[in-house]
């Protein structure tokens, strides 16, 4: 089980600029759910505009286990003018675009099924055509193959 540590993730610029991202709190849900969010700690952006990834696991009472990998990119909006005093206002988000991965797994399913599965999709998603040994440590991994939340 991983240990809520700081994530390393490079963006899709197209200069790739690499986010680092902080463990920010880890909770129980009243419905029994386990949620992981980390975030990005930039001192020069304002809290609300920070990367975020969040985790969760929840079982429900069918059995069947959904978890989530989201994750949050701020965009900010600019701003250009000023007031006669000379005061510009800080910058506000504009929006926030988001990526989810949603997987659903019988609470039968294999560790082996599930990673496969995952597999496919990461294969898909960067169009990889040829042979590539799935990651099996990590926070995402261990959340759909293992159904360990960090801790």
């Amino acid at each position: 089980m991983s240990n809520m540590a700081n994530i390393t993730v490079f963006d899709g610029a197209a200069t790739p600029v690499s986010h680092t991202l902080v463990g920010e709190v880890i909770k129980q849900g009243s419905d029994g759910s386990m949620t992981a969010v980390w975030k990005e700690s930039n001192s020069a952006i304002p809290d609300d505009a920070q990367i975020r990834v969040t985790m969760t696991k929840k079982r429900l009472k069918t059995g069947t286990f959904i978890v989530s990998i989201k994750s949050e990119v701020p965009v900010m909006e600019t701003v250009s003018n000023q007031n006669s005093s000379g005061y510009t206002a800080p910058p506000k988000v504009a929006h926030v675009v988001t990526e989810e991965f949603v997987g659903k797994f019988s609470g039968r399913s294999l560790v082996s099924e599930r990673r496969l599965c995952r597999q496919i999709l990461i294969n898909v998603l960067g169009n990889v055509t040829t042979t590539v040994a799935p990651v099996a440590t990590g926070f995402a991994p261990e959340l759909i193959d293992q159904l360990i939340v960090a801790t």
